[in-house]
């Protein structure tokens, strides 16, 4: 069974993988950002640490927007293709080297994320609670925007998605409900066009900032396998409590800061086959987020090897 039959079995729930996937991302230096330089990085990674399918990462940054009043957000530009261009360059440069061994997605930020990059989260916040008429015009901007990127990568062949969301986390914003206005449906709108069109994509539900105390409220969120952290603010779920929660297969089982990044790989061993012995059948180990940027790609081999392996013993 090559890469793509493996993933895609996986989505089957009649099928059982004949071995755990697994994968994790790390952020590559400026200098592999773009071009046949990012194309190489990827495919010199994808290979040397074993992992199940090429996950390409989006460093494409935006101009910053400094606002001060609600109005000020009517000035956000609407950024077309060839803002994008650059990132579309190694989509298709990753379609074409990689496809034939395995599926290849790209992670894409929510909209809401794009918008706090560009403002800052504090007056992402101020804005949804003193005008959110005026956020929402602009968070339809950027979410247009991602759209039309969207169906360019989908264009050029990318199998998937790795949809990140934020915005839930608890007391991320001053009035939760803001959520269900001014977050969800732009969330939706991008998911929902790449869940139509892609047969592999990861529910990413993003902790990077804060956690979450409670993640149910993305259970109808789309994706065919889902990414988030177990451990919740006063409570630590298991990976099979996640599967049956959203109905679908759950990735990761390791924390990105602790042992997998730290090491020694013995442990980290170790603690793969631990999280392995309790997973649910259709899982892919990996971490809850990206690991930093230093990890040894040793580290990152080891645990996969060890998923590989662990159905054989």
């Amino acid at each position: 069974m090559n890469k793509r039959d493996l993933i895609f079995s996986l989505l089957d729930p009649a099928s059982e993988p004949d071995y755990v996937p697994a994968a994790f991302f790390l952020h590559f230096d400026s200098a592999y950002h773009f071009g046949p330089p990012a194309v190489q990085k990827h495919l010199e990674y994808f290979r040397y640490t074993g992992m199940d399918f090429v996950k390409i990462q989006f460093e494409l940054g935006f101009p910053t927007l400094e606002v001060r009043t609600p109005e000020v957000w009517d000035k956000l530009p609407f950024y077309d293709l060839e803002h994008y261009r650059p990132m579309l360059e190694v989509v298709k440069g990753l379609v074409d080297e990689a496809k034939a061994e395995a599926p290849v997605i790209l992670t894409l930020y929510s909209p809401y994320m794009l918008t706090t990059n560009i403002a800052g989260s504090e007056a992402v916040s101020r804005t949804m609670q003193e005008n959110p008429q005026a956020y929402q015009r602009a968070i339809g901007k950027m979410t247009d925007s991602l759209l039309a990127f969207v169906k360019e990568c989908i264009r050029l062949g990318l199998d998937g998605f790795y949809t990140s969301t934020q915005g839930g986390e608890k007391d991320r914003l001053a009035d939760p409900s803001l959520f269900d206005t001014c977050i969800r449906p732009y969330d939706l709108a991008i998911m929902e066009e790449v869940n139509r069109a892609c047969p592999f994509n990861i529910l990413h539900i993003c902790d990077y900032h804060a956690p979450y105390d409670d993640i149910t409220r993305f259970v109808d969120y789309p994706g065919q396998v889902v990414n988030v952290s177990l451990e919740l603010v006063g409570k630590d779920l298991t990976a099979q409590e996640v599967a049956q929660m959203f109905k679908r297969p759950f990735m990761g089982g390791l924390a990105r800061l602790k042992t997998i990044a730290t090491g020694p790989e013995d442990q980290i061993r170790s603690e793969v086959r631990q999280v392995l012995e309790t997973a649910p059948k259709r899982f892919i180990l990996g971490a809850d987020c990206t690991v930093p940027a230093n990890t040894p790609w040793d580290h990152l081999r080891a645990a996969i090897q060890t998923a590989h392996e662990y159905r054989k013993s």
